[in-house]
């Protein structure tokens, strides 16, 4: 069953969002895909703030990559002035 991952995002006050961005679909994005994940879709939600929804064929995919993803985690804070501020996660029960 699919598996999805959503995630909130800040960015650090004075930082600009486009470079951040650029940083994230450069960098992020494509490690996401490199473990597994299906389609990784960003929502910009306030001038400073971002969502990160990522879609995985199912939650053991998600579980073995988790380790990486902390990983990944860790340098977005360091690299690209960005904190993640939340988290959800769960199997996907309706699709239309």
């Amino acid at each position: 069953m699919r598996y999805i991952t959503i995630t909130t995002w800040e960015i650090a006050d004075g930082a600009d969002y486009d470079v951040a961005l650029r940083a994230i679909e450069e960098k992020r994005l494509p490690a996401l895909k490199s473990f597994g994940a299906s389609r990784v879709t960003v929502v910009r939600t306030s001038e400073r703030t971002s969502a990160a929804i990522t879609e995985w064929p199912d939650k053991a995919t998600r579980d073995a990559a988790e380790l990486k993803i902390d990983e990944v985690r860790r340098s977005v804070k360091r690299e690209d002035q960005t904190r993640m501020t939340g988290e959800m996660k769960g199997e996907i029960v309706a699709d239309v």
